[in-house]
Parts: C-alpha cells; sequence; structure tokens
C-alpha cells in the first residue's frame, strides 16, 4: 500500500514562504497522479496542486497560481508543495495524496492514498 508523510508545515507570517515534503514509499511505479489538497476549519477541502510528470499535467487552484510551485523529485520518492507570498487565507492542514490513473490528474477525483497532514498557519 502506498504510503505518504507530509512535513514542512508551521507558523509563518504573511508574505513568508514554507516548503512541504511529502515523502512517498511502497509507489512501484511512475503512473500516479500526485497532489496537495488543504482543509480549513469549518470549510471543504480544496485542491490546491496536482502533478502528473507521466503527461506532463500540473494543475493549480486559481487562489494559488503564481504563489506555489508543486514538483517532484522520483529519485527521493518526494513530492513538493513550494508556497511563496502567503496569505493568512491559506491557513489549513496540508495533505498529499496519491493514485493511479487520475483523468488529467483532477483534483476533484477521490484520491485513494493520502497522508496524515500537516499544519499551516499564516499570520497578518
Amino acid at each position: 500500500q502506498v504510503q505518504l508523510v507530509e512535513s514542512g508545515g508551521g507558523s509563518v507570517q504573511a508574505g513568508g514562504s514554507l516548503r512541504l515534503s511529502c515523502a512517498v514509499s511502497k509507489l512501484y511505479n511512475l503512473n500516479y497522479c500526485m497532489g496537495w489538497f488543504r482543509q480549513a476549519p469549518g470549510k471543504e477541502r480544496e485542491g490546491v496542486a496536482t502533478i502528473y510528470t507521466g503527461e506532463d499535467i500540473i494543475y493549480y487552484a486559481d487562489s494559488v497560481k503564481g504563489r506555489f510551485t508543486i514538483s517532484q523529485d522520483n529519485t527521493k520518492n518526494t513530492l513538493y508543495l513550494q508556497m511563496n507570498s502567503l496569505k493568512p487565507e491559506d491557513t489549513a492542514m496540508y495533505y498529499c495524496a496519491a493514485d493511479q490513473w487520475v483523468p488529467r490528474c483532477s483534483p476533484l477525483y477521490e484520491y485513494s492514498y493520502w497522508g496524515q497532514g500537516t499544519q499551516v498557519t499564516v499570520s497578518s
């Protein structure tokens, strides 16, 4: 079973940066779409960014375009989310997720594998 472990969350002031990492294990091929999602208290889970390097597909939510960058290092089996120019509204629990054969690597797909989450808090 695929295992995902996030790290890198924390507290930062508005305008600051954080880099989230997601260590992936038991991923035996590259036909996986991977993504970052977030959920703030009282809000629905939101797809932040997804990536499928097999077909050069990358998705960003409009709210993070130009500020966040998703990437993956297959040699290290790690997924990253570089977050710059953070805003208080970025405050949420951030999760990484993965699944195979996700149509267009859509953030709306019901992903099978999830990490435990890492908290990001942005103060104004």
